[in-house]
């Protein structure tokens, strides 16, 4: 039984069965950017529905890049919608000082419905 050998550019190694295998290595992730709440519903989404992309994504080492790419972007979209909602609606720190309870509620609201529309065009795009 030989060592080792290389066939078409990938080197196999021998197994403890007699079989041979490829000697494969991931990329290393090196991002060190956090993929908070809505980076990690994206991986789950793509475990579930998309494995062929996770699966790329981790084999070209670039799952975590990913994950923190989408979790920004899907919070400052959120950002956004929430302040263009909350003007649309006539929602001001002024109503807070005055009726902090309506305003709690607004809020409340206007985040459920940017969490929604975040998740639908980012996260589970």
């Amino acid at each position: 039984m030989k060592e080792r050998f290389i066939e078409n550019n990938i080197e196999y190694i021998p197994a403890e069965d007699g079989m041979y295998y490829p000697n494969l290595q991931l990329l290393e992730d090196n991002e060190t950017r956090p993929i908070g709440l809505y980076g990690s519903l994206r991986k789950t989404y793509l475990k579930e529905y998309h494995p062929v992309l996770y699966m790329d994504l981790i084999l070209s080492g670039t799952l975590t890049k990913h994950l923190a790419d989408i979790n920004e972007a899907a919070l400052n979209r959120m950002d956004l919608i929430v302040k263009q909602i909350a003007e649309q609606q006539g929602i001001t720190e002024q109503l807070k000082s005055s009726d902090w309870l309506k305003w709690l509620q607004a809020m409340n609201n206007i985040q459920a419905s940017a969490r929604e529309i975040v998740l639908s065009e980012i996260v589970y795009a």
